[in-house]
């Protein structure tokens, strides 16, 4: 379901504190934020439930979730046989 468009895009208040604050890199924890305009070029590392992902913001990022950038999933591997 979609969030309602008076209410305006969801950006957890410790992501948007870390906004104007002077980091390099952001560790973000909360992947249900929304990518806003005001952070494109910025490093963010992303955690995925493991580890953190990292990647640099770009406009064509922005209106989409943190958490589409850094996939749970890992890769299936098969065993060769000897």
């Amino acid at each position: 379901m979609v969030r309602s468009v008076w209410k305006g895009p969801y950006v957890d208040p410790s992501v948007y504190r870390k906004a104007f604050k002077n980091q390099n890199v952001w560790t973000i924890y909360a992947r249900q934020s929304v990518v806003l305009p005001e952070f494109v070029g910025q490093e963010v590392e992303v955690h995925n439930g493991h580890k953190f992902v990292s990647f640099r913001v770009t406009e064509y990022m922005v209106g989409h979730k943190f958490g589409e950038f850094a996939s749970t999933r890992r890769k299936p591997t098969h065993k060769t046989k000897k």
